[in-house]
């Protein structure tokens, strides 16, 4: 008899459907425009070993110590002044994945309902599927969340995305950012404000934040993993002093605190400036990027696929003819050396399955045009076989 009995929430960890999707897109051969990871070329790797150097000049064995759970005391005043709050505002997590599992450990209980917008990023169903949470999702449009469709019924915690959203890659517009904290203050509810793709804007900055419209209800996730690196897994949560306090016990209990070393370097970029220098020459790759991706789909893609240009981010999402099932095509797509992230993984209930998300930022230039004239023949093989 094993002697491994497994919690009941051990099995709501369990994605089947992204794990095999990483394994076929994994394949040689195939041109990957599935991957929500940045462009490696943009890591800043000279600065980032130079500011290895002084951190450890600086600070000595104390950057390879243990320290305060909350952060570092100079990366936290650097976020707190980026962001326009104290620092005591802020708790540095091991990236926002960190920030989301925290959320859920402190303020959901068993059946909880959660609002999420339709479709959704995935990371953070799979973080508070864990939780038992229930899902209320809400439509979006060209230009994300859909106030009218937010509801009257309760719920406990509300998750958005405004800015450049993953999947679609829609922006929330000023007056609807209004709306969604007038609904949320009214009724009391916790809003969850995801942010890690506002600082890649291709034209204008994005309306301002919804942390800064209700600053007591909204906890605000950010991360330096899209404009740094994520391999140094920095984010942050900022909210209410309250909040941090709870969610800085909870990590305590996870991790004690996200590494010193890793801090340390941040506060130095941060010092030097490169981490404005770095999202700027960011956006200005990734804008290139867009532009390229959105040529080729006017290019090639069969008439009935529709999508909406991005004007930020790393993602635009194509939406195909009802009865369509992009993840039962799409092992047929790996066969004919293209990967893509089919709808159904971002839907918190079921359906989506005539929708699919592609990554600009990640493909090789040499690869993209290839990439996108392969799925535009698996697609059109569908759409003639359907008519």
């Amino acid at each position: 008899m094993s002697v491994f009995r497994y919690a009941g929430r051990t099995a709501r960890m369990e994605n089947p459907i992204i794990r095999q999707l990483l394994k076929l897109g994994q394949r040689e051969g195939v041109i990957s425009l599935a991957g929500g990871i940045p462009a490696a070329e943009t890591f800043p790797v000279p600065e980032i070993a130079e500011a290895s150097q002084k951190a450890l000049e600086r600070l000595g064995s104390a950057a390879l110590q243990y320290s305060p759970t909350e952060g570092l005391a100079p990366l936290r005043e650097y976020i707190a002044r980026r962001c326009g709050v104290a620092p005591e505002q802020v708790l540095v997590t091991s990236g926002s994945q960190q920030g989301l599992d925290l959320i859920g450990r402190v303020f959901l209980d068993e059946g909880d309902a959660v609002l999420v917008e339709r479709p959704t990023y995935m990371g953070a169903l799979q973080a508070w599927n864990v939780y038992d949470a229930r899902y209320h999702e809400v439509l979006t449009d060209a230009e994300g969340l859909v106030p009218e469709g937010l509801p009257e019924a309760p719920v406990k915690l509300a998750y958005v995305l405004p800015n450049f959203q993953n999947p679609t890659g829609s922006l929330l517009p000023e007056e609807r950012r209004e709306a969604v904290v007038a609904w949320a203050r009214e009724r009391g509810v916790l809003v969850v404000e995801d942010d890690p793709y506002g600082h890649l804007y291709f034209d204008a900055a994005p309306p301002a934040s919804l942390q800064s419209r209700w600053p007591e209800g909204v906890l605000y996730l950010g991360t330096f993993s899209k404009i740094v690196a994520p391999g140094l897994r920095m984010g942050y949560v900022i909210g209410p002093e309250e909040a941090i306090h709870a969610l800085a016990q909870a990590k305590q209990a996870a991790d004690l605190h996200s590494q010193a070393f890793g801090q340390a370097i941040l506060a130095e970029l941060a010092e030097a400036g490169v981490i404005e220098r770095q999202e700027a020459r960011t956006r200005e790759l990734y804008r290139q990027r867009a532009e390229r991706m959105l040529k080729l789909l006017e290019a090639y893609m069969p008439e009935g696929v529709r999508w909406v240009p991005p004007h930020g981010g790393m993602f635009v999402w194509l939406t195909l003819p009802e009865g369509v099932d992009t993840l039962a095509l799409f092992e047929r797509a790996v066969k004919a050396g293209v990967a893509y992230v089919p709808g159904p993984v971002f839907a918190a209930n079921d359906g989506l399955e005539n929708a699919l998300r592609l990554t600009f930022v990640s493909v090789p230039e040499g690869q993209m045009e290839e990439g996108v004239r392969r799925l535009a023949a698996v697609l059109e093989k569908a759409l003639a076989a359907r008519a």
